[in-house]
C-alpha cells in the first residue's frame, strides 16, 4: 500500500499539480490590480455558468457558452495581448543580455540634478536604461547623445525648455534622447500620483529600466522599477538607492516582486 501511494505515477501527479498551482499563483500576482484581473474573474464566471447550464440542462444557454469557449484561446490572445507580452518580458528578464551602465560619476550627477529639481519643484522624468532596450516603447523624442551632467538635466527640464514635458533616456552612460513620450499604465494609482507617475509605471511594466519621477506639485521624488513605486525618496538616499539597483543588476540576479506599490 505504501509503495502504491508513493509510486512514480503518484509523485508525477503531485509534481504536476504543484507546478500548475505555482503558475496560476504567479499569473494572479502578475495581473493583480490590472484590467486583466477583472477580465479573468469575468471568464471564471462564464465558465461557472457553463457547468451550471450543463448540469441544469439549459440547452440553449449551454450551446451559446460552449461556442464562446471553443474560441477562448483566440479571445485571450486578442484581449490580453499587451498583458501577455508584459508577462513574457518579465519571464525573459533573467536571461536578457546587455550590460547596465551606472557609473558612480553618472549616478552622482543624476542624483544632484534630481535634488535640485526637487527643491525647485521642477517636474522631471528620467529613464536609466539597464539590460533591456527601451526604444520600442518610446513615442517621439529628440536624439541628444551627450554626456550626462547636472547642468544638462536641469536645462532639459527647465519649464521654458520645449523638451521639459517628456522623459529623458540615459543609455550607455550618455543622455541618448529627450522629450520622449512613455506608455501610460492601465493600473489604478493613488490620487497623489499624476501623469508622470503613470508614464513611469507604464515603462516599468514593460522593461527593467529605472525611472526617476520628480513631482512638479510637491517636489517629491519617486523611484519606479520592476513595477514598484518607492515614493517620497529622501534626498540623501537617492544616489545610494541607484547604486544599489545597478549593483544588483550587475550581480548574480535581482528579485522580482510583481505589482507591489510601496506607500
Amino acid at each position: 500500500m505504501f509503495w502504491k501511494i508513493f509510486s512514480f505515477g503518484s509523485v508525477s501527479a503531485v509534481v504536476d499539480i504543484l507546478i500548475v498551482a505555482a503558475v496560476l499563483y504567479w499569473v494572479m500576482l502578475m495581473f493583480r490590480g490590472t484590467r486583466a484581473e477583472r477580465m479573468f474573474w469575468g471568464l471564471g464566471v462564464v465558465i461557472l455558468v457553463h457547468f451550471i447550464s450543463q448540469r441544469a440542462e439549459l440547452l440553449t444557454l449551454h450551446w451559446i457558452i460552449s461556442n464562446f469557449l471553443s474560441s477562448i484561446i483566440i479571445f485571450i490572445i486578442v484581449v490580453f495581448q499587451q498583458d501577455i507580452r508584459r508577462a513574457l518580458v518579465h519571464v525573459g528578464k533573467p536571461f536578457s543580455s546587455g550590460a547596465a551602465s551606472g557609473s558612480a560619476g553618472l549616478i552622482d550627477d543624476v542624483a544632484r540634478a534630481v535634488v535640485s529639481m526637487s527643491r525647485r519643484r521642477t517636474g522631471a522624468l528620467i529613464v536609466l536604461e539597464r539590460s533591456m532596450d527601451v526604444s520600442d516603447f518610446l513615442g517621439s523624442g529628440v536624439d541628444i547623445d551627450a554626456d550626462v551632467s547636472r547642468e544638462l538635466l536641469l536645462s532639459v527640464f527647465n519649464p521654458e525648455s520645449p523638451l521639459h514635458d517628456g522623459a529623458v533616456v540615459i543609455r550607455g552612460g550618455r543622455l541618448a534622447r529627450a522629450g520622449c513620450i512613455l506608455p501610460l499604465t492601465e493600473r489604478e494609482l493613488g490620487n497623489s500620483m499624476g501623469t508622470r507617475h503613470r508614464a513611469a509605471m507604464g515603462l516599468a511594466e514593460e522593461t527593467d529600466a529605472v525611472i526617476i519621477v520628480v513631482s512638479a506639485q510637491t517636489g517629491a521624488v519617486a523611484l519606479v522599477v520592476d513595477s514598484e513605486i518607492e515614493q517620497d525618496l529622501p534626498h540623501d538616499k537617492i544616489a545610494a538607492r541607484l547604486r544599489e539597483l545597478f549593483t544588483a543588476e550587475e550581480g548574480a540576479g535581482r528579485s522580482f516582486i510583481p505589482w507591489r506599490v510601496k506607500a
